[in-house]
């Protein structure tokens, strides 16, 4: 199995979150820009059997799903918020 270069591999990752989940650019490479920022590819830096293309495949389904928890939480949140105001209150 080959292992790609670190910046390879997260153009592979970004690669698949846009063909897999039909994200546009600017989503996918923020959410990888993001989990790098958060020390997610850390060990992928240092250790480079970590990047292949299978781990690639697996780390986009990683992202992309911890992305839709957070917005899940975020509508769910919001939900709760316009419930506990009341009508007429000034708060859309």
């Amino acid at each position: 199995m080959t292992n790609l270069t670190y910046e390879a591999y997260l153009d592979e990752v970004t690669t698949l979150l846009t063909e897999l989940y039909d994200l546009d650019d600017a989503t996918a490479i923020k959410l990888v820009v993001d989990a790098q920022a958060a020390e997610y590819f850390s060990p992928h830096d240092d250790h480079p059997e970590m990047r292949t293309l299978t781990r690639a495949r697996e780390d986009a389904v990683t992202l992309y799903k911890a992305r839709q928890a957070r917005v899940d939480t975020q509508a769910k949140q919001q939900r709760a918020a316009r419930k506990k105001t009341p009508p007429g209150s000034g708060r859309k």
